[in-house]
């Protein structure tokens, strides 16, 4: 018993001191306060690229994402403007937002309490959002980015990154994931399926076969990009990614979840295979698993085919900008789920 006793505290110790080493590489690669970011990610990027796929350090998050994401430069360009939005400016959508606030991450401790600073802070952001950018405003889905953001960083600094998002200061823009008509999630939903039909064929045809469509599971990977029901340690591994890759990372992971469990999903009827969907197995979330999987399959220029596929049958105008006073639903069953509107 004491020997067994003694290794698992060598084991502990050989982890922390692993870590210690990972945080040291960060350090020097961002430099202080991210100094050098810029600099290295241009000299090595396939580093850059391979650390942050093997996971930031928690201790590090928070500035990282703002540097992989153009937000902190954002910041410094527009200095008092989230004050001035936050202070001295109206939204329309204040009671939607205050509405919405205890449905977002409800189990986690720093969003429980109600009007506590957690909340506080999730309303101050998704409101500021709501008066910098009228067109899009509010939909409940932000909240699950913005909560996820404001467990590493200050309302200020999720503020930016959210506009840096939405607004593409780096990757694509996601701000037609919310716009009326939800425009995005349509052409991303349709790229999914004919990926799925691709790279999954038997799984695909069972699909058909139960009349299952990515609507029914999908649309949430989308809009809170897995943030929504997903173990937040898969979930931050997968924003490590996102933030510096792009949406790729999360056609590459939902292929990848469908790919581990495939052979139980193809022997499952409609009703069955809707919740395995929405709840998939443990085992099938553990990303030091999943993740491997995910970064092995080839998705970019498949993507960039069915984008255009989709805008040559949808024409260009389901991207265009409309009015953002319309209603907007996020359909994800076979029933009209409603759980991510305005």
């Amino acid at each position: 018993m004491k020997s067994l006793e003694i290794w698992f505290v060598l084991i502990r110790l050989v982890l922390i001191s692993r870590e210690q080493r990972r945080v040291r590489k960060w350090r020097k690669m961002i430099g202080a306060g991210g100094a050098d970011w810029k600099h290295y990610a241009r000299r090595k990027p396939n580093v850059v690229t391979r650390r942050i796929r093997k996971g930031i350090p928690d201790c590090l998050r928070g500035l990282v994402w703002q540097l992989i994401s153009g937000s902190r430069d954002l910041l410094l360009m527009h200095q008092g403007v989230y004050e001035q939005l936050v202070l001295y400016e109206t939204s329309a959508s204040e009671l939607d937002i205050i509405r919405d606030i205890s449905r977002t991450f409800p189990s986690h401790v720093y969003f429980q309490q109600r009007h506590g600073p957690g909340q506080r802070s999730l309303y101050n952001v998704l409101k500021a959002y709501s008066v910098y950018d009228r067109e899009v405003g509010y939909v409940q889905g932000m909240g699950f980015l913005a909560g996820l953001l404001l467990l590493y960083m200050s309302e200020e600094d999720a503020f930016w990154l959210l506009v840096a998002l939405l607004k593409g200061a780096v990757n694509a823009p996601m701000e037609g994931l919310y716009l009326v008509g939800l425009p995005l999630v349509q052409q991303y939903l349709f790229q999914f399926e004919r990926l799925v039909k691709e790279q999954l064929p038997k799984l695909g045809a069972h699909f058909d076969q139960e009349m299952i469509n990515p609507s029914m599971y999908a649309s949430q990977w989308f809009i809170t990009v897995f943030s929504y029901s997903f173990p937040f340690p898969l979930a931050l591994r997968i924003w490590d990614v996102f933030l510096y890759e792009g949406v790729k990372i999360v056609f590459k992971v939902g292929l990848a979840l469908l790919k581990y469990c495939q052979d139980d999903l193809v022997k499952l009827p409609f009703e069955k295979l809707v919740y395995a969907l929405r709840n998939f197995p443990e085992d099938a979330l553990n990303p030091d698993t999943l993740l491997p999987m995910a970064y092995s399959i080839k998705v970019t220029k498949g993507l960039e085919d069915l984008k255009l596929e989709y805008l040559r049958m949808n024409g260009p105008q389901s991207h265009s900008p409309k009015s953002g006073n319309e209603e907007r639903q996020l359909s994800v069953s076979t029933q009209k789920h409603s759980s991510l509107r305005r």
